[in-house]
């Protein structure tokens, strides 16, 4: 399976990220420009973490997103699908906590995490009212999700520009850095069919997070959304 269909099947979406895994890292920082340090670095301050709390990075892929949020002290652990993106994450970052697991069935207690996040895989999800009530049942009353996620350009000439890339230029830079440029066309649809800030604040909101607002990062190309849980 080269590409996943928009349906997200969670076999065919676990399937995709094992064909990119290998050069998965390098890719993200090609096709952004360099701004994926920043956005990960933007997802550990917006948690708020303390040393000693416990954070689950849920679709945390190669565990890249995973070894920042350690950087604030807290016990930070990576889950994902895709053995094969976790493979990876062993090799590349061996004492970075990563396991497998869906995001629709978590293998944690109740009330687990003091903080919990998903770095670009929740529209992945073929269930993501689910996965936000599950995110909040391992997450104990009071704790924090920050959700980073590509959205909807503020701006309306960059919006513009900011499709044509993703629908034009995306496939062709991903076609040079990419073992599977044809995963790049999947994720560039699902970016475009994805809700915009309030529509995703909303559905958090209905899931069991309050307090829920967002934070625009390179004019709206991805947006920050923490909720705290009920």
């Amino acid at each position: 399976m080269s590409r996943a269909s928009l349906d997200k099947q969670p076999h065919e979406v676990a399937a995709m990220f094992d064909g990119v895994a290998k050069r998965y890292d390098l890719t993200n920082t090609v096709i952004s420009g360099g701004q994926d340090r920043m956005w990960r670095r933007e997802t550990r301050l917006a948690l708020g973490l303390k040393p000693g709390e416990r954070v689950l990075d849920l679709g945390a892929g190669t565990g890249v997103s995973t070894e920042e949020l350690a950087k604030s002290g807290a016990q930070a652990v990576g889950v994902d699908l895709s053995i094969g993106m976790l493979q990876a994450g062993h090799v590349k970052r061996p004492a970075v906590p990563l396991l497998a697991g869906d995001a629709l069935a978590l293998p944690f207690a109740d009330e687990t995490f003091d903080a919990i996040t998903i770095s670009f895989a929740l529209r992945n999800i073929v269930d993501t009212d689910a996965a936000l009530r599950e995110m909040a049942r391992v997450t104990k009353p009071g704790g924090r999700l920050v959700i980073c996620e590509f959205s909807h350009p503020t701006w309306r000439p960059f919006r513009g520009a900011y499709l044509g890339y993703l629908m034009k230029a995306l496939p062709q830079v991903a076609k040079r850095v990419s073992s599977n440029p044809d995963a790049y066309v999947y994720l560039a649809e699902s970016i475009r069919a994805w809700p915009n800030q309030e529509g995703l604040a909303a559905r958090v909101t209905a899931n069991g997070w309050r307090k829920v607002a967002w934070r625009n990062l390179t004019g709206g190309v991805v947006a920050l959304h923490r909720g705290f849980r009920v």
